[in-house]
């Protein structure tokens, strides 16, 4: 007898064959659904962990931001320096173990920065790599007209674009934003450590032979996002944190009582502030003398407008203001600014720079008042009157930079947040998790 098959035994040999075959399949089919389920539980296991190290990296970073705003809440306030404690202070932010992670954090003072929406254009010549174009671009982007500078561009030209997009020709909102401008690339605005590790690698430093774009001088130089800011601010108090006295608007009376001056020196301001005074060093004048030798209320006082001598300038400085904001924006802080900073706003004068560095040095508490860098060698009274709308000498906006290691697998997360301890407890005013930075 025949089939399809083969041959059938009549002792059943070919249905057990078959049967076996069944198995065998069977056994196959199994294999592969237990190794495709292990794989499926593997990876399984694997987007669990990860989301695991995620949620902790989150939290983690979140952690030392709330670290970070109860440092800043400790500092006194009366100065901000490079020696505070939010600033050196590896015990608090190097280190921090935590629960199956590893946290540092990296606290920096926005206010050590010039801001993108007060520098001038020649402050901005004085950056690296910066063109005479790209300075105008900047300008023509921030201002509230569409008349392009000398060498500038309005929005025509970016309209023009494939794809097109219009200009702000408002104040900056992210110093990213600096990206949108003409001409401006990433090499510019990053520098030359193209992958945030701190440290010159070999295509950091090999000229045009691959990316970034560098010099070969053996230095990893930084960007304009080192040296620019739109995010820095100084509460409008004084060290002792009283509300400034806007000379603008106080009365005569006001102004004897609650800065203590003579009265020849308070009708002096009431009577010269007709067109509004734009900064606190107009009231050094041709006609302001080094110390009128008394420099009390009732000494030599009179009904007679009297400027005000350097002396009681010096004394009322911190006390006062021309503005009636709670908080001055785009401020630079002079304890904190780094030397190529400062040069940039002394429009490239290197060794006033340096003198100022020397000098915050010698001071244990910084400089109390900007009218303390009258003492600075090398530093005139036309110099200082220059800058003083655009100096500070104390901060409330910071970046909190958080690095989280985690300890099963050495994985790493970044987080970012700016900061505003003007206001109590503090405000986050910018989050962002994934953020790119030197190692800490």
């Amino acid at each position: 007898m025949s089939c399809l098959f083969g041959y059938i035994y009549p002792d059943g040999r070919e249905s057990r064959g078959m049967a076996l075959v069944a198995v065998l399949w069977l056994l196959v089919l199994l294999t592969v659904l237990v190794t495709v389920l292990a794989k499926s539980v593997r990876l399984d296991s694997y987007v669990s962990r990860g989301t695991t190290e995620q949620v902790r990296g989150r939290w983690a970073i979140r952690a030392g931001v709330e670290k970070a705003l109860a440092l800043l809440n400790e500092d006194t306030q009366a100065s901000d320096t490079l020696t505070d404690l939010w600033c050196e202070n590896d015990a608090d932010c190097n280190d921090i173990v935590l629960d199956g992670c590893i946290l540092s954090i990296r606290i920096i003072d926005e206010a050590g920065k010039l801001s993108i929406n007060t520098v001038t254009k020649k402050q901005l010549m004085q950056l690296p790599m910066m063109t005479e174009d790209v300075a105008a671009a900047i300008i023509d982007w921030r201002d509230k007209n569409e008349k392009p500078e000398p060498d500038g561009v309005e929005g025509g030209y970016y309209m023009s674009l494939s794809p097109g997009y219009h200009i702000r020709n408002e104040p900056f909102r992210t110093v990213r934003e600096l990206l949108m401008v003409k001409d401006v690339n990433r090499d510019l605005f990053f520098g030359e450590d193209s992958n945030f590790n701190g440290r010159l690698d070999h295509n950091e430093c090999d000229g045009d032979d691959s990316e970034p774009m560098d010099n070969e001088d053996n230095i990893l130089d930084k960007g304009w996002v080192d040296y620019l800011t739109c995010c820095s601010g100084e509460k409008n108090v004084d060290a002792q944190g009283n509300a400034r006295i806007d000379i603008n608007k106080a009365e005569e009376k006001k102004l004897v009582d609650s800065l203590d001056i003579k009265k020849s020196h308070a009708k002096w301001i009431v009577d010269n502030r007709d067109k509004g005074f734009k900064s606190i060093a107009d009231l050094i004048n041709k006609n302001t003398k080094k110390d009128d030798g008394g420099n009390k209320k009732d000494d030599k006082d009179s009904d007679q407008a009297e400027p005000l001598d350097l002396t009681t300038f010096k004394k009322i400085a911190d006390k006062i203001t021309v503005s009636s904001d709670d908080q001055l924006a785009g401020m630079l802080n002079v304890n904190t600014a780094p030397r190529k900073v400062l040069t940039a706003l002394l429009e490239g004068d290197e060794a006033l720079a340096d003198s100022i560095v020397s000098y915050r040095k010698t001071l244990n508490m910084g400089m109390e008042s900007i009218a303390d860098l009258l003492n600075v060698k090398g530093l005139n009274v036309d110099t200082f009157k220059k800058i003083a709308h655009q100096i500070a000498v104390r901060s409330s906006v910071f970046t909190v930079q958080c690095q989280v290691e985690i300890d099963s697998t050495g994985g790493t997360y970044n987080g970012e947040a700016v900061v505003d301890r003007g206001t109590s407890p503090g405000a986050i005013l910018y989050w962002c998790e994934g953020a790119r930075f030197n190692r800490i």
